[in-house]
């Protein structure tokens, strides 16, 4: 049984692909992880190769009672809001955070993949017979671990009711394809709104603003440099808010370690990542309708946004 398999990634596209091999599923906002279930027991292991099965226990205690000896699961971990969608927001805030170590017990997971069964690796055979046997065993009572539930196959139409919705977007999959770990092209995701990954330079302080922090100085990156993109000055609350001014405060240097233009405040160090949703982008390269979603865990493999060309 592999001790890890790397994951697929989908690959960003500006609209849905369309042909009887494509299916496709609601795109979730949360943490990826893989369940393991082992002889020895169970692990739950990041994106990045981390260890967080004592983050998610609900999710570790259901998994033992899936009908099978051993598997791997791909999925998401997600904590839901009153309307039924997953809130990145309040997953982060009952894990502690980024580099929390609160156990997330009401977290529960999406699986939308299943890579392993009973001692025999399925990730050379086609999404289609993957799917038909996670749904085989996939229910678990509880809740706790549920399918990522396939919702049609027009992905045009679709996409227009998950955004109507209030949902980040769809993930399309060929179901001829096997698993393949990077980002192929044989998952794409198309979005609602836009929502990366990008590197803090620095905070603009503000007596007024929730927490302090008026506006965020975002960068993201350009071949081996960072470029500064802009700033986003909501999405806060007053806590989240207080809680990152700390952890910039702690990272702060002398002056900016990009160029930011004639922008004053407090620098710091390019090392947290923080997830941006935003609408488009200005043309002189910066961020326009911005919010703070929260920051990425190094765990969760976070990456900053490159620009191309």
């Amino acid at each position: 049984m592999p001790t890890r398999i790397e994951p697929c990634l989908a690959l960003l596209v500006s609209r849905p692909p369309v042909g009887p091999e494509w299916s496709f599923e609601v795109k979730w906002d949360g943490y990826r992880l893989a369940v393991h279930r082992e002889p020895s027991g169970v692990r739950i292991i990041t994106r990045g190769g981390h260890d967080w099965t004592e983050r998610f226990p609900a999710i570790a205690q259901a998994a033992e009672a899936i009908d099978a000896d051993t598997l791997i699961l791909d999925g998401e971990a997600v904590v839901l809001d009153e309307q039924g969608r997953s809130d990145f927001g309040a997953l982060q805030q009952a894990l502690g955070g980024r580099g929390g170590k609160r156990s997330a017990s009401e977290a529960l997971f999406c699986a939308f993949d299943l890579l392993y069964l009973n001692g025999h690796d399925l990730t050379g055979m086609p999404l289609r017979d993957r799917r038909a046997m996670l749904e085989a065993i996939c229910h678990v009572p509880g809740g706790i671990i549920r399918l990522s539930e396939e919702i049609g196959d027009n992905g045009a139409e679709l996409l227009k009711v998950a955004c109507g919705m209030g949902l980040e977007g769809i993930i399309g999959k060929n179901e001829s394809k096997p698993y393949r770990s990077g980002r192929r092209g044989d998952w794409v995701k198309i979005k609602c709104v836009q929502s990366e990954g990008f590197a803090i330079v620095g905070y603009e302080p503000s007596r007024d603003a929730l927490g302090g922090i008026g506006r965020l100085l975002l960068a993201a990156r350009k071949g081996s440099d960072l470029v500064y993109v802009g700033g986003v000055g909501t999405g806060f609350t007053a806590r989240s808010g207080a809680a990152l001014r700390r952890q910039l405060d702690a990272i702060a240097i002398p002056k900016a370690a990009i160029d930011v233009g004639k922008r004053k405040g407090v620098f710091v160090k390019p090392i947290l990542v923080a997830e941006i949703e935003f609408r488009a982008w200005t043309q002189d390269g910066k961020l326009r309708h911005a919010s703070f979603k929260g920051l990425r865990d190094e765990a969760d493999a976070a990456s900053i946004y490159e620009i191309v060309g």
